[in-house]
C-alpha cells in the first residue's frame, strides 16, 4: 500500500503500486498548483478526510484541496463513469517520485507530451 498525505496530515491518500510513470502538466491550474500527477481508477483510490473542489475551464473534473493547509491532492472526473482520476505524487513520499518516469504534458498549447 502507498500513501500519502497533505501538510497538515488532514487528508490522506493511500493506492495499491507505486505509480510507474507520472505527468508535469503546464496548463494553468497545474503550473500554480505545482501537481505531479499519477493516475489510477476511481476506485483504487481512497481519500480520508475533508476536501473543497474547484471546478474550472470545460468543468470535466473537480481539483480537491484540504479544507485545512490547501494542498492540492487529487483531482475526480465529474461524469462518474470516467475511469480515470489524479493523484497529487507530491503528496508521497519522496523514493516514490525518484521511482517514477516524469513525463511533460504540453496541457497549455497542443495537449500533447512533450520530448516524446
Amino acid at each position: 500500500m502507498i500513501e500519502g498525505s497533505c501538510h497538515c496530515g488532514a487528508v490522506h491518500v493511500s493506492v495499491e503500486t507505486a505509480p510507474e510513470d507520472v505527468t508535469s502538466c503546464n496548463c494553468s491550474i497545474c503550473r500554480r498548483t505545482g501537481g505531479l500527477w499519477a493516475y489510477y481508477k476511481p476506485g483504487d483510490v481512497r481519500i480520508d478526510g475533508e476536501t473543497d473542489t474547484y471546478i474550472w475551464g470545460d468543468k470535466s473534473l473537480r481539483l480537491h484541496r484540504c479544507k485545512m493547509c490547501g494542498n492540492v491532492t487529487h483531482w475526480s472526473p465529474m461524469d462518474p463513469t470516467y475511469e480515470r482520476m489524479g493523484v497529487n505524487v507530491r503528496m508521497m513520499a519522496p523514493e516514490i517520485l525518484a521511482a517514477a518516469r516524469v513525463r511533460k504534458f504540453d496541457g497549455a498549447d497542443t495537449w500533447t507530451f512533450i520530448g516524446e
